[in-house]
């Protein structure tokens, strides 16, 4: 497939699961920091043990910098055990904190204030931050322009025929980034979701809306929020591991035909 239906067939995705789907309010949290330690602790994990971690941090009024901080490692290991290696994650954490004071006076607003590719070398020097980790903290707790490139980002790539599963994870990337900017000028505003829509649920992997769903950020990220958020409505609900569940699935229409 050449780059120009690619790029289309990514803008037809959008769109699609936009129309089915609506907005996703991903990242889920509240502050900028709960964004960062969830990015860490998702790995290699589902997001409803990433839950029951935070929940036990929050329980403890320890999900801050501060809070870190302050914590022996033991105890924040036994808090985010929920979440799967908890040690290694423990470890991260601290590591990150420890960057956050040594860098930046302990401040993530001067940390996320800085260019996009400087903080992202810094963070992927960060011992257990590749750049899945370093890029949502980036989108999600920094509103950098950057699009999060996940398994399920390659597993519906890889079935679609766009590109191979196991792929160069920046050339998904500028893929995705090349694709959905355009979509920044063809954005129109929705009116807002009435009561019986409310009612109804919420669909793909959309969560309430949450603080930092809904903070104000920039046009490109917003798409870029968007578009992951749909993508892993689509992993999580129909494009499995082993065994896809294609019918219902808002991507099924786009499918190669098997000839």
């Amino acid at each position: 497939m050449s780059r120009a239906p690619k790029e289309s067939a990514i803008r037809q995705y959008y769109g699609a699961l936009n129309q089915a789907w609506g907005p996703q309010h991903w990242w889920p949290a509240e502050t900028r920091f709960e964004v960062i330690v969830g990015a860490y602790l998702t790995q290699n994990t589902a997001w409803t043990n990433v839950e029951r971690a935070l929940a036990n941090l929050r329980t403890a009024q320890l999900l801050s910098v501060e809070g870190i901080r302050q914590v022996t490692r033991p105890r924040l290991e036994r808090l985010i055990r929920p979440s799967g290696y908890f040690r290694q994650k423990a470890q991260r954490l601290k590591t990150f904190v420890a960057f956050l004071d040594r860098q930046y006076d302990g401040s993530l607003e001067k940390m996320l204030s800085q260019p996009t590719q400087k903080l992202r070398e810094e963070l992927l020097n960060l011992n257990g931050v590749g750049p899945e980790t370093a890029d949502s903290i980036l989108l999600y707790a920094g509103n950098h322009p950057v699009f999060v490139v996940d398994a399920y980002t390659r597993r519906i790539l890889d079935r679609h025929g766009i590109l191979p599963e196991k792929a160069n994870y920046q050339e998904i990337q500028e893929l995705l980034q090349r694709s959905l900017a355009p979509i920044v000028d063809q954005q129109e505003s929705k009116p807002a979701k009435t009561a019986e829509q409310l009612a109804a649920g919420f669909r793909g992997a959309a969560h309430p809306p949450s603080a930092m769903s809904t903070a104000e950020r920039t046009a490109l990220v917003q798409v870029y929020n968007e578009m992951h958020g749909l993508i892993v409505g689509v992993g999580k609900f129909y494009c499995g591991k082993s065994q896809p569940k294609c019918d219902g699935c808002p991507l099924q229409p786009y499918l190669p035909r098997v000839k």
